[in-house]
Protein backbone atom coordinates (compact mmCIF):
# COMPACT_ATOMS: atom_id res chain seq x y z
CA UNK A 1 0.00 0.00 0.00
CA UNK A 2 1.30 3.36 -1.21
CA UNK A 3 1.82 6.09 1.40
CA UNK A 4 -0.79 8.42 -0.28
CA UNK A 5 -3.15 5.50 0.14
CA UNK A 6 -2.69 4.82 3.97
CA UNK A 7 -4.70 8.02 4.75
CA UNK A 8 -7.70 9.48 4.05
CA UNK A 9 -8.23 12.24 0.54
CA UNK A 10 -9.70 15.26 0.89
CA UNK A 11 -10.72 15.17 -2.74
CA UNK A 12 -11.66 11.10 -2.89
CA UNK A 13 -12.88 10.57 0.40
CA UNK A 14 -13.95 13.90 1.60
CA UNK A 15 -16.32 14.52 -1.46
CA UNK A 16 -19.36 12.70 1.00
CA UNK A 17 -18.27 13.99 3.69
CA UNK A 18 -21.04 15.48 5.96
CA UNK A 19 -20.92 19.16 6.11
CA UNK A 20 -17.55 19.15 3.65
CA UNK A 21 -18.74 23.24 2.72
CA UNK A 22 -18.14 23.97 6.33
CA UNK A 23 -14.57 22.25 6.46
CA UNK A 24 -10.98 24.48 7.03
CA UNK A 25 -7.67 23.36 7.06
CA UNK A 26 -5.66 25.27 9.48
CA UNK A 27 -1.85 24.40 9.63
CA UNK A 28 -0.19 25.06 13.00
CA UNK A 29 3.88 24.53 13.39
CA UNK A 30 3.75 20.75 11.93
CA UNK A 31 0.31 19.93 12.09
CA UNK A 32 -2.55 20.25 9.13
CA UNK A 33 -5.74 20.62 11.14
CA UNK A 34 -8.97 19.66 9.25
CA UNK A 35 -11.81 21.88 11.14
CA UNK A 36 -15.58 22.62 10.68
CA UNK A 37 -17.29 25.70 12.10
CA UNK A 38 -21.28 25.64 12.04
CA UNK A 39 -23.59 28.44 13.03
CA UNK A 40 -23.66 31.98 14.01
CA UNK A 41 -20.19 33.99 14.19
CA UNK A 42 -21.52 35.48 17.58
CA UNK A 43 -22.94 32.83 19.59
CA UNK A 44 -21.13 31.24 22.46
CA UNK A 45 -18.53 28.71 20.89
CA UNK A 46 -18.68 25.40 21.82
CA UNK A 47 -15.43 22.83 21.03
CA UNK A 48 -16.66 19.32 20.65
CA UNK A 49 -14.02 17.06 20.99
CA UNK A 50 -14.50 13.22 19.33
CA UNK A 51 -12.46 10.30 21.39
CA UNK A 52 -10.16 7.49 19.89
CA UNK A 53 -10.45 6.16 16.57
CA UNK A 54 -13.74 8.61 15.79
CA UNK A 55 -13.05 11.76 14.00
CA UNK A 56 -15.72 15.03 14.01
CA UNK A 57 -18.24 13.07 11.96
CA UNK A 58 -19.39 11.37 14.82
CA UNK A 59 -21.05 14.95 16.05
CA UNK A 60 -22.92 15.66 12.40
CA UNK A 61 -26.28 14.30 14.43
CA UNK A 62 -26.14 16.93 16.93
CA UNK A 63 -24.72 19.73 14.69
CA UNK A 64 -28.56 20.97 13.28
CA UNK A 65 -29.66 21.21 16.54
CA UNK A 66 -27.15 22.87 18.45
CA UNK A 67 -25.82 25.40 15.88
CA UNK A 68 -28.71 27.63 15.75
CA UNK A 69 -28.25 28.65 19.11
CA UNK A 70 -24.42 28.33 18.95
CA UNK A 71 -21.08 28.55 17.29
CA UNK A 72 -19.74 25.18 16.91
CA UNK A 73 -16.00 24.14 16.45
CA UNK A 74 -15.13 20.17 15.31
CA UNK A 75 -11.56 19.46 14.69
CA UNK A 76 -10.34 16.21 13.51
CA UNK A 77 -7.65 15.43 16.69
CA UNK A 78 -4.34 14.49 15.45
CA UNK A 79 -3.54 11.92 13.83
CA UNK A 80 -8.11 11.24 13.48
CA UNK A 81 -9.56 11.84 10.27
CA UNK A 82 -7.98 14.70 7.81
CA UNK A 83 -5.70 16.19 10.48
CA UNK A 84 -2.71 15.41 9.35
CA UNK A 85 1.29 15.89 10.98
CA UNK A 86 4.62 16.21 9.36
CA UNK A 87 6.35 13.74 11.77
CA UNK A 88 5.12 11.99 14.58
CA UNK A 89 2.56 14.06 16.98
CA UNK A 90 2.65 14.25 20.39
CA UNK A 91 -0.72 12.19 21.12
CA UNK A 92 -0.51 11.87 25.08
CA UNK A 93 -2.83 14.02 26.90
CA UNK A 94 -0.72 17.06 27.30
CA UNK A 95 0.34 16.64 24.20
CA UNK A 96 -3.42 16.86 22.79
CA UNK A 97 -4.16 19.49 24.85
CA UNK A 98 -1.27 21.39 23.87
CA UNK A 99 -1.97 21.12 19.90
CA UNK A 100 -5.51 22.57 20.43
CA UNK A 101 -4.41 24.83 22.89
CA UNK A 102 -2.07 26.07 19.95
CA UNK A 103 -5.08 25.80 17.26
CA UNK A 104 -7.67 28.32 19.29
CA UNK A 105 -4.45 30.45 19.29
CA UNK A 106 -3.85 31.02 15.85
CA UNK A 107 -7.61 31.55 15.38
CA UNK A 108 -8.20 33.67 18.00
CA UNK A 109 -10.30 31.68 19.89
CA UNK A 110 -11.55 31.33 23.29
CA UNK A 111 -14.34 28.60 23.65
CA UNK A 112 -17.57 29.08 25.93
CA UNK A 113 -17.68 25.90 27.03
CA UNK A 114 -15.68 22.15 26.03
CA UNK A 115 -17.58 19.25 25.28
CA UNK A 116 -15.43 16.10 24.77
CA UNK A 117 -16.69 12.61 24.11
CA UNK A 118 -14.88 9.28 25.76
CA UNK A 119 -11.21 10.31 25.52
CA UNK A 120 -12.26 13.69 24.80
CA UNK A 121 -13.60 14.14 28.05
CA UNK A 122 -9.96 13.88 29.59
CA UNK A 123 -8.32 16.16 27.08
CA UNK A 124 -11.43 18.76 27.58
CA UNK A 125 -10.30 18.83 31.28
CA UNK A 126 -6.82 19.23 30.47
CA UNK A 127 -7.18 22.00 27.62
CA UNK A 128 -9.48 23.54 30.21
CA UNK A 129 -6.46 24.54 32.66
CA UNK A 130 -4.57 25.61 30.01
CA UNK A 131 -6.92 28.35 28.31
CA UNK A 132 -6.86 31.91 29.09
CA UNK A 133 -9.80 32.68 29.28
CA UNK A 134 -10.81 29.61 30.78
CA UNK A 135 -13.97 28.26 29.62
CA UNK A 136 -16.77 28.62 31.20
CA UNK A 137 -18.15 24.99 31.24
CA UNK A 138 -16.68 21.70 30.52
CA UNK A 139 -18.95 18.33 29.72
CA UNK A 140 -18.56 14.85 29.34
CA UNK A 141 -20.08 12.38 27.42
CA UNK A 142 -19.04 8.80 28.31
CA UNK A 143 -16.07 10.01 29.24
CA UNK A 144 -12.89 7.92 29.85
CA UNK A 145 -11.67 9.04 32.87
CA UNK A 146 -10.10 5.93 34.35
CA UNK A 147 -7.30 3.46 33.14
CA UNK A 148 -8.97 1.38 30.65
CA UNK A 149 -9.43 -2.36 32.38
CA UNK A 150 -6.51 -4.49 31.20
CA UNK A 151 -4.35 -1.72 30.93
CA UNK A 152 -1.06 -2.86 32.01
CA UNK A 153 -1.41 -5.85 28.78
CA UNK A 154 -2.82 -3.46 25.79
CA UNK A 155 -0.59 -0.46 26.69
CA UNK A 156 2.77 -1.95 25.73
CA UNK A 157 1.04 -3.93 23.05
CA UNK A 158 -0.20 -0.37 21.68
CA UNK A 159 2.91 1.19 21.85
CA UNK A 160 4.61 -1.72 19.83
CA UNK A 161 1.74 -1.51 17.38
CA UNK A 162 2.28 2.28 17.13
CA UNK A 163 6.30 1.85 16.66
CA UNK A 164 5.87 -0.71 13.34
CA UNK A 165 3.11 0.57 10.74
CA UNK A 166 2.31 -2.75 9.69
CA UNK A 167 0.36 -4.18 11.92
CA UNK A 168 -2.09 -0.52 11.35
CA UNK A 169 -1.97 -1.57 7.39
CA UNK A 170 -2.72 -5.25 8.78
CA UNK A 171 -5.76 -3.91 11.20
CA UNK A 172 -7.16 -1.77 8.30
CA UNK A 173 -6.90 -4.66 5.46
CA UNK A 174 -8.73 -6.85 8.01
CA UNK A 175 -11.48 -4.30 8.24
CA UNK A 176 -11.69 -4.17 4.13
CA UNK A 177 -12.08 -8.33 4.00
CA UNK A 178 -13.77 -9.46 7.18
CA UNK A 179 -16.64 -7.81 9.53
CA UNK A 180 -14.45 -6.58 12.02
CA UNK A 181 -15.06 -2.94 11.75
CA UNK A 182 -18.95 -3.93 12.18
CA UNK A 183 -18.38 -5.99 15.55
CA UNK A 184 -16.15 -3.18 16.26
CA UNK A 185 -19.56 -1.11 16.17
CA UNK A 186 -21.52 -3.72 17.41
CA UNK A 187 -19.72 -3.61 20.71
CA UNK A 188 -20.41 0.19 21.61
CA UNK A 189 -24.01 -0.75 22.59
CA UNK A 190 -25.46 2.30 19.94
CA UNK A 191 -27.57 2.06 17.09
CA UNK A 192 -26.20 5.19 14.83
CA UNK A 193 -27.51 5.69 11.45
CA UNK A 194 -25.87 3.81 8.38
CA UNK A 195 -24.18 7.29 7.11
CA UNK A 196 -21.88 7.58 10.64
CA UNK A 197 -21.37 3.41 10.42
CA UNK A 198 -20.05 3.78 6.73
CA UNK A 199 -17.65 6.63 8.04
CA UNK A 200 -16.54 4.37 10.54
CA UNK A 201 -16.11 1.71 8.48
CA UNK A 202 -13.85 3.75 6.10
CA UNK A 203 -11.93 5.46 8.83
CA UNK A 204 -10.97 1.76 10.41
CA UNK A 205 -9.82 0.84 6.47
CA UNK A 206 -7.38 3.80 6.80
CA UNK A 207 -3.63 2.56 7.87
CA UNK A 208 -2.87 6.04 8.73
CA UNK A 209 -5.95 6.85 11.08
CA UNK A 210 -5.54 3.49 13.12
CA UNK A 211 -2.25 4.11 13.55
CA UNK A 212 -3.13 7.69 14.98
CA UNK A 213 -5.93 5.73 17.52
CA UNK A 214 -3.33 3.07 18.81
CA UNK A 215 -0.67 5.82 19.09
CA UNK A 216 -3.16 7.73 21.36
CA UNK A 217 -4.08 4.54 23.40
CA UNK A 218 -0.58 3.72 23.64
CA UNK A 219 0.08 7.42 25.31
CA UNK A 220 -2.66 7.29 27.09
CA UNK A 221 -1.79 8.22 30.91
CA UNK A 222 -4.37 9.04 33.21
CA UNK A 223 -2.25 9.75 36.01
CA UNK A 224 -2.33 13.23 37.00
CA UNK A 225 -6.06 13.65 35.70
CA UNK A 226 -7.32 13.44 39.34
CA UNK A 227 -5.35 16.30 40.36
CA UNK A 228 -6.90 18.59 37.23
CA UNK A 229 -10.61 17.19 37.90
CA UNK A 230 -9.86 18.58 41.91
CA UNK A 231 -8.31 21.39 40.97
CA UNK A 232 -11.49 22.23 37.94
CA UNK A 233 -12.51 25.93 38.87
CA UNK A 234 -15.81 25.91 36.12
CA UNK A 235 -18.45 23.39 36.24
CA UNK A 236 -18.35 20.27 35.25
CA UNK A 237 -21.35 18.36 33.51
CA UNK A 238 -20.86 14.39 33.07
CA UNK A 239 -23.64 12.40 30.95
CA UNK A 240 -22.91 9.03 30.98
CA UNK A 241 -25.09 5.79 30.14
CA UNK A 242 -25.33 3.24 32.43
CA UNK A 243 -25.51 0.53 29.52
CA UNK A 244 -22.27 1.78 27.77
CA UNK A 245 -19.56 -1.94 27.27
CA UNK A 246 -16.91 -0.07 26.21
CA UNK A 247 -16.68 3.26 29.57
CA UNK A 248 -18.62 2.23 32.37
CA UNK A 249 -20.67 4.84 34.07
CA UNK A 250 -18.16 4.45 36.71
CA UNK A 251 -15.88 6.49 35.19
CA UNK A 252 -18.24 9.20 35.06
CA UNK A 253 -19.17 9.03 39.14
CA UNK A 254 -15.35 8.97 39.82
CA UNK A 255 -15.31 12.37 38.21
CA UNK A 256 -18.17 13.10 39.49
CA UNK A 257 -17.05 12.75 43.44
CA UNK A 258 -13.50 14.63 42.56
CA UNK A 259 -14.64 17.80 40.61
CA UNK A 260 -16.13 20.37 43.01
CA UNK A 261 -18.51 21.95 40.74
CA UNK A 262 -19.61 18.85 39.15
CA UNK A 263 -22.96 17.29 37.95
CA UNK A 264 -23.86 13.96 37.04
CA UNK A 265 -26.37 12.76 34.61
CA UNK A 266 -27.09 9.52 33.99
CA UNK A 267 -29.77 7.83 31.72
CA UNK A 268 -30.41 3.92 31.49
CA UNK A 269 -29.76 3.26 27.08
CA UNK A 270 -27.65 4.94 24.40
CA UNK A 271 -24.29 2.83 24.64
CA UNK A 272 -21.31 4.30 23.98
CA UNK A 273 -22.38 6.68 21.17
CA UNK A 274 -24.97 8.33 23.07
CA UNK A 275 -24.06 11.51 21.50
CA UNK A 276 -25.03 9.60 18.00
CA UNK A 277 -27.89 7.20 19.31
CA UNK A 278 -30.26 10.10 21.08
CA UNK A 279 -28.84 13.32 20.03
CA UNK A 280 -31.84 15.03 21.13
CA UNK A 281 -31.46 13.55 24.64
CA UNK A 282 -27.60 15.04 24.75
CA UNK A 283 -28.85 18.39 23.06
CA UNK A 284 -31.22 19.72 25.77
CA UNK A 285 -28.46 18.30 28.79
CA UNK A 286 -26.06 20.38 26.61
CA UNK A 287 -28.31 23.29 26.37
CA UNK A 288 -29.18 22.94 30.15
CA UNK A 289 -25.34 23.24 30.96
CA UNK A 290 -24.74 25.98 28.31
CA UNK A 291 -27.69 28.08 29.78
CA UNK A 292 -27.46 26.97 33.94
CA UNK A 293 -23.94 25.98 35.16
CA UNK A 294 -25.25 25.61 38.29
CA UNK A 295 -23.90 22.41 39.68
CA UNK A 296 -26.87 19.54 41.23
CA UNK A 297 -27.21 15.82 41.02
CA UNK A 298 -29.40 14.53 38.68
CA UNK A 299 -30.26 11.26 37.35
CA UNK A 300 -32.43 10.89 34.42
CA UNK A 301 -34.03 7.62 33.14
Amino acid sequence: MSAASCRLDWDADGRSWPYREQSQFVTVGRMTWHVQFHGPQGGPLALLLHGTGASGHSWQALVPLLAPRYRLMIPDLPGHGFTATRGRADLSLDGMAGALHALLGQLGLAPDAVIGHSAGGPIAIFLAGMLTPPPRRVIGINGAYLPIRGNRLFSPLAKALFANPLPAAAFALLTRATPLAGNLLASTGSRIDRESADIYRRLMRMPAHVQGALGMMAAWDLGALDDRMRQLEMPLTLIAARDDPMVPDGNSRHAARLAPKSRLILTDRGGHLLHESDPALVCGWIEEAMADPIPEAETAG
